[in-house]
């Protein structure tokens, strides 16, 4: 039985929540936001000479993905669509779908994914102004990207004419693309239910992108394949002020079609160690959303995240909601991964103050990682607060901006380099091409973090622990004798090794204990002897991809302080979104539970649990 990455998800062998990449990203755009096919090319060239960064399985010609990202080519467009029958409006006045679909001729002759999608469109009040058909050659595929590969076509979607703002126009395709994924997907666990081991219906199924600012070409593909696979991006008529182009590496994953890079938003190399809790997190959440923006669309494109993408689909699922729910591009960013500031001295106030009323709404999506990313106007990369992936700069006096994964992607004349860098740990590189500059981290954070009075409303409203009167009723309960402290430990799994090779050393000198990387103890569930909470826990990312962090010598970096206390509505936050408890460790004193367990403050309350 052939066994593609949809069959292993549906039957249990890939999980995706699992899946990271150590890839090449890269990116050339024009400041001043002039359009040209040069840029398209100087792309390609980076992506081909990003190729080493990428991978292959035991078939060479099958790649773990690549792919490109550019501003929607209209020019190319109006002329393939008026040769097909299709006359596209004007630029702005249409949307482009980039789909995969089923390769069968008998999905391609029923049509229901796009009959299903047309619907979708009319009922959301905009038109289907025709189809396309991508042409592909795969004549440069191995055998497995031939096999699975998709039936590639392009959906062209007319604005409503009562639709004045471009970014209402980008979030009614939004809700256009997040219903019909929904539609598909809970057709697909149908079919599954009732044909069990079986490709069921939409396993094919995938919106690249449905924008009318941005296009996404890209597949299960190596660098060098993605311009012989797609003729589209050798025609002269392909222009764009900016690219972005990725050439993947899966470190531990299935490769497939829709798991090629970029999404709609970003290119990622690196993973997010922290997925497991931001995606809880998120989803708890949820049930306080409302926005004034999506209106009664709201519920439709519920729920944000897709459970079967990897990290980096689920951190732009959670970037494009953001960003479409009324925060800038760079403000969202800031927010996902923030600069190391709790113990950054020279910082300011303002910046200070906002990454800490942000950490009462969303925790940091943390891990190695560097991120390009755009909106089609807007394009900049973010380098996690530890600076764990290399991104290299060049500005030249052209007005060119190449950024990747390595410097040497593009052969650029000395003369021409006005002047170049990397990007440091926490910061951000932007260029908005609207405005046509390059906005400085120091600027935009400035200016992001002083929107609102943040440090104001945190006098208000944050409470840290420390702070909470202590009731002169409340009894602090004596230190136990030795005794009762060994019974204790035995009763709680700890063993003679603990106490002398982890405890003691801690206790006694404040130094880090020290062991080895193995462990040869038998599995927490596996054990017959009793074993404390923590040791049925394994993490979950890559430890070969993640160097050690000193927690000592390296503090800026690291932090133990979290809040307790409800969240509200993370879409439209105000003063009392950061009405919390700002604890700096998550471990307790007795003193400390003593302040929480009889807090008497507006908007708090605390109950005891029984074990």
């Amino acid at each position: 039985m052939e066994m593609s990455s949809e069959w292993l998800w549906h039957n249990g062998f890939r999980m995706p929540r699992f899946e990271h990449a150590a890839c090449g990203i890269g990116f050339v755009v024009n400041v001043k936001g002039e359009k040209s096919n040069a840029v398209v090319r100087q792309a390609l060239t980076v992506l081909r000479n990003l190729a080493h960064r990428g991978a292959t399985g035991a078939d060479p010609n099958t790649g773990d993905g690549a792919g490109i990202m550019l501003q929607i080519p209209h020019a190319f467009f109006k002329k393939a669509c008026w040769e097909i029958g299709i006359d596209l409006p004007a630029p702005g006045q249409y949307g482009v779908g980039m789909l995969f679909l089923s390769p069968t001729d008998k999905a391609r002759s029923e049509r229901i994914c796009e009959q299903c999608l047309e619907q979708i469109v009319q009922e959301e009040g905009q038109r289907v102004l025709g189809w396309r058909t991508v042409p592909t050659d795969a004549t440069c595929l191995g055998e497995t990207a031939r096999t699975y590969k998709p039936f590639v076509r392009q959906i062209f979607i007319g604005r409503d004419p009562r639709i004045e703002d471009d970014l209402a126009f980008e979030r009614k395709l939004y809700v256009i693309r997040r219903r019909i994924e929904n539609e598909i997907r809970m057709r697909r666990m149908r079919d599954l239910a009732s044909r069990p081991g079986q490709l069921p219906f939409g396993s094919f199924f995938y919106v690249s992108s449905l924008s009318h600012r941005t296009i996404v070409y890209k597949g299960m593909l190596t660098a060098n394949q993605l311009e012989l696979f797609y003729p589209d991006l050798s025609h002269p008529a392909v222009e764009s002020a900016l690219a972005l182009v990725h050439s993947r590496f899966s470190t531990n994953t299935f490769p497939s079609w829709d798991r090629a890079h970029p999404y709609r938003m970003i290119i990622h190399n690196g993973e997010i160690n922290t997925l497991r809790g931001n995606v809880n997190w998120f989803h708890a959440g949820q049930a306080m959303f409302k926005s004034s923006l999506f209106g009664e669309d709201l519920h439709q494109v519920l729920p944000v995240i897709n459970p079967e993408g990897s990290d980096s689909a689920i951190f732009d699922n959670v970037l494009e909601f953001l960003v479409l729910s009324g925060r800038s591009l760079p403000h969202a960013m800031m927010m996902l991964i923030p600069e190391p500031w709790s113990h950054h001295e020279s910082m300011s106030d303002e910046k200070r103050a906002f990454y800490e009323f942000h950490s009462a709404l969303m925790e940091p999506w943390d891990g190695p990682a560097a991120i390009g990313f755009t909106d089609g106007i807007r394009v900049g990369a973010v380098l996690d607060r530890n600076g764990l992936r290399p991104a290299r700069y060049y500005v030249t006096q052209d007005d060119l901006v190449i950024m990747a994964s390595e410097v040497g992607v593009l052969d650029i004349p000395p003369e021409r380099v006005l002047y170049k860098g990397r990007l440091e740990p926490g910061r951000m590189l932007l260029i908005d091409t609207e405005q046509g500059r390059i906005i400085s981290d120091e600027e935009i954070k400035h200016q992001i973090a002083t929107t609102q009075p943040y440090r104001q409303w945190l006098n208000q409203h944050l409470v840290e622990l420390a702070h909470l009167p202590m009731d002169c009723d409340v009894v602090v309960p004596p230190l136990p004798d030795h005794t009762t402290i060994v019974r204790r430990q035995r009763a709680f799994g700890y063993t003679y090794e603990d106490v002398r090779i982890l405890i003691e050393p801690m206790a006694k000198e404040g130094v880090e204990p020290l062991g080895s990387m193995g462990n040869d103890a038998p599995l927490a569930v596996l054990s017959e002897r009793p074993q404390l909470l923590y040791n049925y826990f394994k993490q979950l990312f890559a430890q070969v991809t993640n160097p050690p962090i000193d927690a000592i010598r390296e503090e800026l970096v690291t932090s133990t302080e979290l809040m307790l206390g409800s969240e509200g509505n993370l879409l439209e936050p105000g003063p009392e979104s950061c009405r919390q408890i700002k604890l700096n460790s998550p471990v307790l004193t007795n003193t400390e539970l003593a302040r929480l367990r009889h807090i008497r403050r507006p908007g708090f309350k605390s109950r005891m649990l029984p074990i």
